[in-house]
């Protein structure tokens, strides 16, 4: 528990370079922090160390809502605006983007071919499993579920559990009957 007391302080450091950052959040140390001021943590945010969070430009940003907690080795990379609602649990290992390298140009080394910018959305309430990756393109409605090591890429209804590479939505919460139901691989229930 103690440590988290430095984590604190070195939040507290970050808010003088930091886009925004809301108390009592904190931050584990990072291995990596890339444009931060146009990073912004709101309040009760966890991440632990090893987080790897990088905006590639003045014009795009991450955006952590309140009540979020991340574990180790994020890697989180923006070339728009990438936003991750409030009460979401992020489990360690994960990867998530909103930048596709284009890839197009056989002659051209892919680093040097320009990003294509995708739209990338994490609703309120998401569990994102161990070593999930979040590809750009992705929207995931209000209380998600995204199984450990699934690749994601997709637009995804609330109340989706999410597995699998490519991921697919194997349940549902059915509001009528109020249970969990499984589905067919588009959402529908079986």
């Amino acid at each position: 528990m103690i440590f988290k007391i430095f984590w604190i302080i070195r939040a507290l450091f970050y808010k003088a370079f930091i886009g925004k950052i809301g108390f009592p959040s904190y931050i584990g140390k990072p291995v990596y922090l890339g444009r931060i001021n146009r990073v912004f943590i709101g309040k009760k945010v966890r991440i632990f160390p090893g987080a790897r969070i990088e905006v590639i430009d003045d014009l795009s940003s991450i955006v952590f809502e309140d009540d979020i907690s991340v574990g180790q080795n994020l890697h989180i990379i923006s070339g728009g605006n990438l936003i991750i609602k409030t009460r979401t649990t992020i489990s360690a290992n994960v990867f998530i983007s909103n930048v596709d390298h284009d890839y197009q140009a056989i002659e051209v080394h892919i680093l040097d071919q320009p990003n294509i910018i995708k739209e990338t959305l994490i609703g309120e309430n998401c569990f994102i499993g161990y070593g999930a990756v979040i590809q750009a393109g992705t929207i995931l409605g209000n209380h998600c579920i995204v199984g450990s090591n699934a690749v994601v890429r997709g637009s995804f209804p609330d109340y989706s559990v999410i597995v699998g590479a490519p991921a697919k939505i194997v349940k549902r919460y059915n509001a009528d009957k109020k249970q969990w139901e499984k589905t067919n691989p588009e959402g529908t229930f079986i």
